[in-house]
């Protein structure tokens, strides 16, 4: 026991009083033998590491919007894996800005430089360090007082200050999508194994900008022109797209943002009730299946349908024009995924995707499957029955589960939707509070995207692959455990309780 005394003031009598009472305590051998800061312990770690992502494929990111670099280093690469700097530059040079009118002109090369953990092209099994310096950075665009007073609206400079009592000077600092670069590159090592050990394809594609969206439901269709009946013209307007001078989503207005004119519309009279209920349309199911990464990459929207990409660029422009921005929705599929990933409970496969996922800047939502769109579906319709595949392997007519059920792969395709917010630096007057609460106008200044789902999409890939590679190696570790030991004990189990042997595909 201890005793434990405190002072507070009565609300009364406005008198100080000091209260004491006795309070027992844990083992004081326990606490006596707490870890020191500088400790390693796992329970230490797992407190200190918020930069951290992974157990046995640990990806730990460094670096703000504005200092010397960005990078990260990883541990648990497996050795002997041919490793050369474009194997990583490919994806970072996906996601760096400037890429386009519809991106941020901050101009970075984004060059890849491997510190460690690499000799003659080989991994060695060891820490592997990448960095990417920052060659253009602008932090003379956040010395204002006026900025300095305010917290951005939608920014992570309020939260900062309210957890660390500090804040990086400019820019988003540790917030700001320059962090990704590190997520990146470690996602690009994880897929270079991952399709060498294992076959696994990664895709993720930009599914809708604001309103604008890939049909995906049944009887779905893009929206037409409502005068004629035919696709919205591409005629521009100093960069604004205009349908007989004004534009198709709304006139440009300086008193608010513009509002787009129509969504897609969804008619289900031509098919059977049981399509209508399906939660994805046939034509999506197919896009899925079959989208590749150098279809993605045909367009700076990098949407795979050119229609919707079209009118995606467009809204992007219209937001540009307004010195607005808008959001939208990547979608990524995984193929060729082993059965077996993932952990009952709370390390689901699905968990830790969603966690991968709503770890990225701007991130708002998560869906994997059916989705929300499932919930609508009477289990009889939502069900996957199985069926022997013909390469032998026993798998589902249809995949409404996402590749994962009960938290584990099923060794279907995963497939799921990151949905993302309009970036909250915009060059407009917000009518907002200083730091100090006091009404105010501000206006922020520097380089930002309209819209940030076409620069998403490797970010979206890399953190898909890491979830991944996490998950094999435990995997592995757990089978390459279990081959050492005797299969007696499991072969005089019951047959309920062990894997029947599969018959052939031809009997």
């Amino acid at each position: 026991m201890v005793r434990c005394a405190f002072i507070f003031k009565s609300s009364r009598s406005l008198e100080l009083k000091r209260v004491t009472f006795l309070l027992p305590i844990p083992n004081p051998v326990l606490l006596d033998r707490r870890p020191p800061p500088s400790s390693s312990s796992p329970v230490h770690s797992r407190v200190a590491n918020m930069s951290t992502f992974g157990s046995h494929f640990r990806v730990t990111t460094y670096g703000e919007s504005h200092c010397a670099s960005v990078g990260c280093i990883v541990d648990g690469v497996p050795p002997g894996m041919a490793l050369e700097p474009q194997d990583i530059q490919t994806q970072l040079s996906r996601r760096r800005p400037g890429q386009s009118n519809l991106t941020t002109p901050r101009d970075e090369k984004d060059r890849v430089e491997i510190q460690s953990g690499v000799e003659r092209g080989v991994t060695l099994g060891t820490p592997i360090a990448m960095l990417v310096r920052n060659q253009d950075q602008r932090p003379h665009d956040y010395t204002d007082d006026t900025l300095d007073a305010y917290p951005r609206p939608s920014h992570a400079d309020f939260t900062y200050l309210e957890k660390y009592n500090v804040k990086a000077s400019s820019g988003g600092g540790r917030s700001s999508a320059r962090e990704t670069i590190g997520r990146v590159a470690a996602g690009a090592l994880a897929e270079k194994y991952l399709k060498e050990a294992h076959g696994v394809e990664i895709v993720a594609f930009v599914s809708s900008v604001g309103k604008v969206h890939i049909p995906r439901y049944p009887g779905e269709q893009l929206a037409q022109d409502v005068k004629n009946g035919a696709p919205i013209a591409t005629e521009t307007k100093d960069g604004v797209p205009v349908v007989e001078g004004k534009s198709f989503y709304g006139e440009s207005s300086t008193d608010g943002p513009p509002q787009t004119k129509v969504d897609n519309i969804i008619d289900t009279s031509n098919l059977t009730e049981e399509e209508a209920e399906e939660p994805l349309s046939k034509e999506f199911r197919q896009l899925l299946s079959t989208i590749t990464r150098s279809q993605v990459d045909q367009n700076a929207i990098r949407c795979p349908h050119e229609l919707a990409a079209e009118r995606m660029r467009q809204r992007i422009l219209l937001a540009k024009a307004n010195n607005d921005s808008i959001g939208g929705t990547v979608t990524c599929i995984i193929r060729n995924v082993p059965s077996g990933l993932g952990e009952p409970c709370f390390d689901k496969l699905e968990a830790k995707l969603a966690h991968a996922m709503l770890s990225i800047p701007a991130t708002k939502g998560f869906e994997i499957g059916s989705g929300f769109r499932g919930t609508e579906v009477a289990g009889s319709r939502h069900n996957d029955k199985f069926v022997l595949k013909p390469d032998g392997r026993l798998g589902t007519i249809t995949n409404w589960s996402g590749g994962i059920q009960g938290g584990i792969t099923n060794g279907e395709d995963i497939y799921f939707r990151v949905g993302f917010k309009s970036p909250a630096t915009i060059s407009q007057d917000q009518a907002t509070a200083s730091y100090d609460g006091k009404d105010g106008t501000l206006n922020t200044r520097g380089r930002h995207d309209p819209c940030v789902v076409p620069r998403a999409v490797p970010i979206v890939e890399a953190m898909a692959a890491l979830v991944v590679m996490d998950a094999v190696l435990v995997q592995n570790g757990r089978t390459a455990t279990a081959q050492r030991l005797s299969r007696e004990p499991v072969e005089a189990l019951p047959n309920s309780m062990k894997m029947p042997k599969r018959r052939k595909v031809d009997e």
